[in-house]
């Protein structure tokens, strides 16, 4: 629902928040973990405002804060999380609500009319002067499949016959991936190596992986969990999701086409995931929502599945972007140059329904689970999410500006994911960047 938060009237006194193109105008408020980067100092939460983060634990301590009189209560709970945390896990234990009256009372606190103003800007620092830290323990980490573009795509390619198999289009499918190998973003990391299976007559050699390849997703973080042996309603899962960030769940094409049968995705998927270090919170996201459907020939979710609210606001209108910037381009001094742009409005099943199918078993999420949403591609062919649809298995490559071309990913390439909402009559809302390269396969020994 809309409140004041979300007005486009307010503007803020911290100058480049009021910029037509920042991505955390007062309107956005995302939260993730930093420290300064001229100190030896512990990481702590906070928020981003314009080009800058208000060290939240140092805004509750000055007293600026002050507490919503409509839920004094639920602020008292959010600052106790926040107080001395270095990750965000509290915060999203405490619930929606809490984070809600957060909320509120930061965009009092940060609006231009602020009498406490001098108060907060000692608690201001620079994002380009902080260090980003990840926003929460992820204990674990589920990946969707939820774009019907991208398996539609991806099935022509290996099951020309049949690219969709007969369950997709009654359950989000998904796999459970590798959490310790999430890493904030701008993440550098070593290209992976594995079995490889070129020639199906000679014995799989094990090689540095030559299809690296990106995926654009979103990531949905979990708030208050539910118990072992119960499940979240679909009528209730948006209040156990604390936000979403941008995430990119590199995947090395090779070494998943020889492992992943029968089992599904292992080494080819746990090597590197990367995500954006602030958390956009649903509340943010409110004017940005979109009736959710299913056409009328497609088949209809199951009842658990299913829901009005779901049916009246289930989508987001989200607009996402990749970008390439080559080595040699880095070198060049040029600028990444843009590759691919879809919508999240396309996705086929929305995070209400991932978070309600993960729990229909009794699953228990816990405070900090990250779920990824799967590649995010549109029904055009530049909508695509990943190399592999884009160069169509690598048969059709890419030809950049450079002069270079791409079918996979090179040594030194870097993939930057961007996402924001825009519409008029709003405040636009962006999620920054998930920035990650590719570094050389380390020595064989």
């Amino acid at each position: 629902m809309l409140d004041e938060t979300h007005d486009p009237r307010h503007g803020s006194w911290i100058a480049s928040a009021n910029q037509a193109h920042s991505d955390f105008p007062l309107q956005n408020l995302p939260l993730g973990v930093f420290r300064p980067l001229a100190a030896r100092e512990p990481f702590r939460c906070g928020v981003a405002i314009g080009d800058q983060i208000l060290d939240l634990p140092a805004a509750i301590a000055s007293g600026a804060l002050q507490p919503p009189v409509e839920d004094s209560a639920a602020f008292a709970a959010a600052c106790a999380a926040l107080a001395s945390a270095v990750t965000l896990n509290e915060l999203m234990q405490a619930g929606a609500r809490a984070a809600s009256a957060l909320r509120l009372a930061l965009s009092r606190a940060l609006r231009a009319d602020c009498p406490q103003r001098a108060r907060l800007e000692r608690c201001l620092i620079a994002q380009a002067q902080a260090q980003m830290g990840l926003p929460a323990h992820i204990g674990d980490y589920t990946d969707f499949y939820a774009s019907i573009y991208h398996a539609t795509a991806v099935g022509r390619l290996f099951r020309p016959a049949q690219p969709l198999l007969p369950n997709y289009r009654w359950l989000p499918v998904g796999y459970h991936g590798r959490s310790s190998s999430i890493a904030v973003s701008p993440h550098w990391f070593a290209r992976p190596s594995g079995q490889i299976r070129p020639d199906e007559a000679a014995a799989p050699p094990l090689l540095a992986s030559r299809r690296l390849d990106f995926e654009l997703e979103l990531g949905i973080f979990i708030g208050a969990g539910n118990a072992a042996g119960t499940r979240i309603d679909i009528d209730d899962a948006e209040r156990h999701i604390f936000g979403l960030c941008l995430l990119n769940d590199w995947s090395a094409r090779d070494l998943q086409a020889w492992e992943a049968q029968p089992l599904g995705p292992f080494l080819s998927k746990n090597f590197a995931t990367t995500i954006s270090p602030w958390i956009v919170t649903l509340q943010a996201l409110a004017p940005y929502r979109l009736p959710w459907q299913r056409a009328a020939d497609e088949p209809q979710p199951l009842p658990y599945l299913d829901a009005p609210a779901l049916r009246a606001a289930g989508s987001i209108d989200i607009e996402l972007e990749v970008a390439l910037q080559t080595d040699a381009m880095r070198r060049a001094g040029s600028a990444a140059e843009r590759i691919a742009r879809s919508n999240f409005r396309d996705c086929y099943w929305s995070i209400a329904q991932l978070v309600a199918h993960h729990t229909i078993n009794g699953c228990n999420l816990r405070s900090g689970d990250l779920l990824g949403t799967g590649t995010q591609s549109g029904p055009r062919p530049e909508e695509a999410g990943s190399l592999l649809e884009l160069t169509q298995g690598g048969r059709q490559p890419l030809r950049l500006a450079s002069g270079e071309t791409r079918s996979f990913l090179q040594d030194g390439d870097n993939v930057t994911l961007r996402g924001w909402c825009a519409r008029p009559g709003a405040a636009r809302i962006g999620f920054g960047e998930a920035s990650g390269g590719v570094l050389p396969a380390p020595a064989a020994r």
